[in-house]
């Protein structure tokens, strides 16, 4: 049955699930590039490039969760550091007829995946600004990440205790 506005919706159109991105920003940020401009030059090898992701959460309101994507990440030729960066990059989510069962995981793996892109692109920029060519972070496994967490947190909450 149409409404009266003849759009065809109807009743159960509230309850569809949403993920409703209020904001997004980035709460800190550093580049460091502590070697240049002699870093600058040509390479003899690829860089060691190591990055470490981090995602953190948590509550504002009834519906409303802050997520963070910490990544840190540097890249080394032989014993010299080319370059450093740390970003913590923040949204702020509303989940909408969310399951109560279905919230953590929603917010530990769906969040910070629309959040990384942006965070990508914000360190592709730097790296280039710093006079490298931009590196762009292969995609991040959030899923697997959680997943990862689960296991650490069941497998400390099983480990003996030391008196």
């Amino acid at each position: 049955m149409a409404n009266g506005n003849g759009s065809g919706t109807d009743a159960n159109a509230d309850a569809v699930p949403a993920i409703n991105a209020m904001v997004q920003y980035t709460k800190d940020f550093s580049f460091e590039n502590p070697n240049a401009p002699r870093s600058l030059g040509p390479q003899e090898k690829p860089p060691n490039i190591q990055i470490q992701v981090n995602v953190n959460a948590r509550q504002i309101a009834e519906a409303d969760f802050e997520v963070n994507i910490l990544l840190e990440g540097s890249a080394k030729s032989e014993a010299d550091t080319l370059f450093k960066f740390e970003l913590d990059y923040a949204g702020l989510f509303r989940l909408v007829n969310i399951p109560a069962n279905e919230t953590h995981p929603v917010v530990m793996i769906e969040c910070p995946r629309l959040l990384f892109p942006f965070a990508r692109q914000i360190i592709a920029d730097a790296v280039r600004g710093g006079g490298f060519p931009p590196l762009y972070i292969d995609p991040i496994d959030f899923a697997g990440l959680y997943r990862q967490r689960l296991s650490q947190v069941a497998a400390n909450a099983e480990a003996p205790t030391v008196a």
